[in-house]
């Protein structure tokens, strides 16, 4: 029990801010997000593709720029019941009501891209592809679980693409991430109600976390066109696994170093791009993530006690299928839209209130205006949905002072989450 708190500090990765599945990030750039992200590792409309699949810079001409943002505005609601039971006697049980646990986000991007030769492309990447950000509050029912977490990443990746003829191109990156994040669990209110001695007020730290790491991998893909205007794209994201190593501190741990290897997923994703007409073009993509690579957060201490296994997660390997459409208005304008399904990466009776994953459905809708000859805006706006509601069964086991004794205690949340986000983002691209 002393480090489940510790784990948090991953486990918590992105309820707020993650809209892929697990806690995974989407919003590579806005010019996909217009089309749900639907064909995107064969869909070179500026540098920001080679955060999809590096090869697609053999399709940009000269040195381009992209520099976007995308704001995330969740609405998750957790409805449920909050009880306790000492030595096998219930003591409490109350509905929990726990409003607006995500909050806002802004998520950056930044692109380039320099065309050598007929043969040779070179780039950089900076953006994010996981994080999080959940706000229960010191008071909550739920707090004992984890009052206030989040997790930060930062991937910088520069790569090289090499065409080989109008048909073949590959290319490849190197993904430099940093991941920091914090987690703070606390007594909640209704613990002063309970026949127990000498418990702290409510609102006192049980459990604060933070810690930070650093890691490295590589992503590779390829493109090929067997006739003009029609594309196939796939690539590869190995997985990076960040070791986080700060400090534990409050109540049930005191203070002491520990570290904790945080698996982001290896991923691939097939993707094909056809030009109908002049005007009309249809694109769609299948992507897969290695979530089974997330089984348990496993703790390593400083001082060389026994590792410990703090929380079992149980991810499964998941999958996402997207169709999207774009039309060329005339000159200047050119707009998209786009179809996701995002299949959850952890069956019900696995899921946590740290990671409350479920199915995600995506409507998108965007536009592109050609200011100049050399100048895009970009902008779109995204509605996700839960097609159902996402069950949650958690329970906590550990032992506290009553009667003037030490008693097991236990004290589970049954309950569901539910709610919507919407995604709005802006992508500003120059060729020079």
């Amino acid at each position: 029990m002393k480090i489940r708190a510790v784990a948090a500090v991953v486990a918590s990765v992105l309820v707020g801010q993650a809209h892929g599945a697990g806690f995974q990030l989407a919003e590579y750039s806005a010019t996909g997000l217009g089309r749900a992200f639907a064909g995107e590792a064969a869909i070179a409309d500026n540098a920001s593709s080679q955060g999809r699949n590096p090869a697609l810079m053999t399709q940009l001409k000269g040195q381009q720029l992209s520099l976007g943002v995308i704001y995330i505005d969740p609405n998750i609601d957790a409805e449920g019941t909050t009880s306790a039971s000492l030595a096998g006697n219930p003591v409490y049980s109350s509905k929990s009501s726990n409003n607006e646990i995500a909050p806002d986000a802004w998520v950056p991007n930044f692109y380039y891209s320099h065309q050598l030769n007929d043969a040779w492309y070179l780039g950089v990447a900076v953006n994010s592809a996981h994080g999080l950000s959940t706000e229960l509050g010191e008071a909550s029912d739920v707090s004992i679980f984890g009052s206030n977490a989040e997790i930060t990443t930062i991937e910088l990746a520069p790569s090289v693409a090499y065409k080989f003829n109008d048909q073949w191109s590959l290319g490849a990156a190197l993904r430099f991430v940093h991941a920091d994040g914090k987690v703070v669990a606390n007594i909640p209110g209704w613990v002063a109600s309970l026949p127990l001695d000498g418990i702290p007020p409510a609102g006192t730290q049980v459990k604060s976390v933070d810690g930070d790491g650093f890691d490295y991998g590589f992503r590779v893909g390829a493109t090929w066109e067997p006739a003009k205007g029609h594309r196939i794209g796939l690539s590869y994201h190995s997985e990076v696994e960040v070791k986080l190593e700060g400090t534990a501190s409050g109540l049930m741990y005191g203070n002491q170093g520990g570290s904790l290897k945080l698996p982001l997923p290896a991923t691939a994703e097939l993707a094909s791009f056809h030009q109908l007409t002049e005007r009309l073009s249809v694109h769609a993509s299948v992507n897969w993530t290695d979530w089974s690579a997330f089984e348990a957060l496993v703790v390593d201490f400083d001082s060389g006690a026994p590792s410990d296994v703090m929380k079992e997660e149980n991810f499964k390997d998941n999958w996402r299928f997207a169709v999207g459409t774009t039309y060329q208005l005339n000159n200047r304008w050119v707009v998209r839209g786009g179809l996701a399904f995002d299949q959850t990466a952890v069956d019900d009776e696995h899921r946590t209130t740290t990671i409350p994953d479920s199915d995600r459905l995506w409507i998108s809708f965007g536009a592109g205006y050609q200011w100049t000859d050399d100048l895009t805006l970009d902008f779109a706006i995204t509605h996700i949905t839960m097609p159902s509601d996402a069950p949650i069964n958690e329970t906590m086991e550990l032992h506290l002072p009553a009667g003037g004794t030490v008693v097991p205690a236990t004290i589970n949340y049954n309950g569901e989450i539910d709610g919507d986000v919407w995604l709005a983002g802006a992508q500003l691209s120059y060729r020079f």
